[in-house]
């Protein structure tokens, strides 16, 4: 009886053993091996055909090169935070169950791993160790997803697949702009966001210290830059923050670790009026301004003229250097207007000298000093397309080719090397949708998806014969000082604009890492969003914020009896499906999605994913169909009888923020669609913020008794400033009226 008991306890055992196999390869119901939810995906992945599975214990040890002693100690970390296992470290290579090595015969492309997983143990093999450091984390990625927690987690089988995976970079740059001028985010967030890129592969942090509204670096040699110009507001309301020095020698080390590269951006000549606060005489008129509370683009430029201002800038710029070890340095250059210089007598003065017949050319004449002044220190400069765009430029420099991709052509013929960062497609305050709810965004041009920063062209990176380095993502901060909606509030100890700025940044990170990583040949969407609903329990591990998914249609047919049937599949794994079918939105206590739902009409029916009763997303329903007014412009607004006045004039605001997207014609048309009685028009006026900037014009040939349509044009926009329409309206015979206003920007 005892040796019966002994065989099926063994027998149980090997059952239970098999079983936490299958289970460690798979992420969910589906039984997907993790090898296959990596992103950005490797170049190739060759599993263990017999299913395997290492193993990690307290009595795993790490052993590691001399030179890879810190990603080893980065390794630990992880691993201790989340097992309570402090692993111990040994440079006795041999022996050590998982192995951090340098091999450049074995791995031969910069930045390259080989990761091998076996039963009895792992080695990390990297060209470099920014190799070995990206071999960690597809590494990290095949344990459970609690192995990213801070916290120790128990009851947990921290087994990982065997699989040999061979992976390289195909493009040098692969970035994110963080804008912490425009807002200032403190020491420990930049930290955490450079965390996260690492963990997707990203290589380059583009610091935006300067803008109009701050100025964040500490600079020594002129210290009111912080003590002035980093703050804005009375005392009670006053926004701000600054870096200090040891600040930036602190995140420059944690960033080392991590592979990414820190680049400090020191913008002139425009987007430096926070200078100019703190010393005036740097600008060409002396006035003396405040640091703006809300975004605009200051018209004071740095002086060209004034060997005092090009004195300061030589100092800023060679205490940044001096700080940052990075062989870039960013100087900004785009959004000039040049009127300060136009009447500028010292700036007249050096364009006399130099032959120049425009004030745009001294942007030339000053990038083209500064980029040399910089390759002499053995360093590159980097800013946005503008630096090449505006007059002659022989130092070779890299542009951030964020307005017109086509400008590549222009860098190629004066070579120049370039970066692609279209605001099309990767700048990352704009919103994902159109949905209504979705959080305070930029509007001036339309909603970016995560299909959409996916499908961006990138031409495959081949060395020296490519003008284009990589890819960079931009999330601006200019939104965040837009009122009070996002400012923290510090006595509650909350970080709302962190978390907003996750949202922003997450999932679309994903995206942009395997844009930047693959060749644009092997990317296919499909997959990609197969693998990415594995990745937000990692998300939730990290703390880190993101937006939730809207549910997917699987498949949409249409009834018998005429109604609708949609097939519905959560897109993130684990989380629910909540739907109602009044054409509310739904709640928590909504009904559970388990099988297809039938309903009357598409607008009945409505969904959202929940990940938890507090997290959930946007819901998915019907948008409303304009199609049939495409004549008049985009959607803008609409009116309906309760606004209205029944006798008396009647005022009503609306902003068009993002469909005035330049300078140009516009038209704004107001089309009734319902109700006995119609609507008045008059007195339009366009505002830029609180600026009246144009006022509108009756069309006559285009209105009747249902439509009014009025003509206006912009020569003073502003990227990422609001705009809205005041106008007066009167109900003639009566307030039952209800329609739909749109603005619409002319053909030239």
């Amino acid at each position: 009886m005892r040796k019966k008991q002994i065989f099926f306890g063994k027998v149980l055992f090997l059952f239970l053993l098999a079983f936490s196999s299958v289970s460690a390869m798979a992420s969910d119901g589906n039984a997907q091996p993790r090898y296959r939810t990596l992103i950005p995906q490797p170049a190739s992945v060759a599993p263990d055909p017999a299913g395997e599975v290492f193993t990690l214990t307290s009595r795993t040890t790490v052993g590691h090169d001399a030179s890879l002693r810190a990603q080893a100690l980065y390794l630990q970390d992880v691993l201790a935070a989340s097992t309570g296992w402090d692993l111990p470290l040994t440079e006795n290579v041999r022996k050590a169950s998982v192995r951090l090595v340098i091999d450049t015969v074995k791995v031969t492309r910069p930045e390259g791993y080989r990761l091998e997983v076996t039963r009895k143990n792992v080695t990390v093999c990297g060209h470099d160790a920014a190799g070995v450091f990206y071999g960690i984390q597809t590494l990290l990625q095949l344990f459970p997803d609690k192995v990213y927690s801070r916290e120790r987690q128990h009851d947990t089988a921290w087994e990982a697949p065997c699989v040999v995976i061979e992976d390289a970079p195909e493009r040098p740059w692969r970035g994110m702009m963080l804008d912490v001028a425009r807002y200032f985010f403190d020491k420990e967030f930049v930290k955490k966001y450079i965390d996260m890129m690492a963990m997707y592969k990203l290589n380059k942090l583009q610091f935006h210290f300067i803008d109009d509204s701050g100025w964040r670096l500490e600079i020594k040699k002129y210290p009111r830059l912080t003590e002035v110009g980093a703050w804005s507001g009375p005392d009670h309301q006053r926004l701000g923050g600054y870096y200090t020095q040891d600040d930036i020698r602190e995140i420059i080390d944690y960033a080392a670790v991590r592979s990414v590269e820190v680049i400090p951006e020191i913008e002139f000549p425009a987007h430096i009026l926070s200078a100019v606060v703190a010393y005036p005489w740097l600008s060409c008129t002396g006035q003396q301004h405040e640091v703006p509370g809300q975004h605009f683009i200051s018209r004071d430029l740095l002086c060209v003229g004034k060997e005092s201002s090009i004195r300061f800038l030589r100092d800023v710029l060679d205490e940044t250097i001096a700080l940052f070890p990075s062989k870039y340095i960013n100087i900004g250059g785009d959004e000039a207007v040049y009127t300060r210089w136009e009447s500028c007598p010292d700036c007249r003065k050096v364009m006399e000298r130099e032959g120049l017949t425009k004030a745009s050319q001294l942007q030339g004449y000053l990038t083209n000093m500064v980029a040399q002044m910089m390759k002499e220190k053995g360093r590159t400069v980097v800013g946005w397309e503008e630096i090449f765009m505006r007059g002659k430029v022989s130092t070779p420099v890299v542009g951030l080719i964020w307005h017109n991709v086509s400008d590549t052509i222009h860098a190629t013929r004066n070579g120049h090397k370039a970066i692609l960062t279209p605001a099309t497609h990767t700048y990352l305050d704009f919103p994902e949708s159109h949905t209504p709810g979705e959080v305070k965004a930029a509007t001036w041009m339309p909603p970016i998806s995560l299909e959409k920063i996916y499908s961006m062209d990138v031409n495959d990176y081949s060395a020296e014969q490519s003008t284009v380095l990589g890819v960079q993502g931009c999330l601006w901060s200019d939104q965040f000082i837009h009122g009070t909606v996002l400012q923290e509030i510090p006595y509650l100890d909350e970080n709302r604009s962190e978390r907003y700025a996750e949202y922003l940044t997450f999932p679309r990170l994903l995206a942009l890492s395997e844009i930047a990583w693959k060749r644009q040949s092997e990317r296919d969407f499909n997959d990609f969003r197969r693998r990415l609903r594995h990745h937000f329990a990692k998300l939730d591990a990290k703390d880190c914020g993101y937006r939730v998914p809207e549910p997917e249609v699987v498949s949409l047919k249409q009834t018998a009896d005429g109604g609708f049937e949609y097939t519905l599949a959560s897109p993130v794994e684990g989380a629910e499906i909540r739907y109602t079918t009044n054409g509310r939105y739904p709640t928590i206590h909504s009904p559970l999605y388990t099988t297809p739902v039938r309903v009357g009409e598409k607008a009945d029916f409505c969904a959202l994913t929940m990940v938890t009763p507090r997290h959930y997303s946007l819901p998915l329903r019907e948008a409303p169909d304009y199609s049939a007014y495409k004549r008049y412009g985009e959607y803008t607004g609409q009116w309906k009888s309760l606004q209205i006045q029944p006798v008396g004039a009647t005022r009503l605001r609306m902003e068009c923020t993002g469909k005035i997207s330049g300078n140009g014609n516009y038209e704004i048309a107001f089309v009734g669609t319902r109700g006995t009685n119609s609507l008045k028009v008059k007195d339009i006026k366009i505002f830029k913020r609180n600026e009246q900037v144009a006022e509108g014009k009756a069309v006559p040939d285009r209105t009747d008794d249902k439509t009014s349509v009025f003509s206006f044009a912009i020569d003073s926009f502003e990227a990422g400033t609001p705009f809205f329409v005041a106008l007066t309206a009167e109900a003639v015979g009566g307030n039952d009226t209800e329609g739909l206003v749109f603005v619409g920007k002319l053909e030239k």
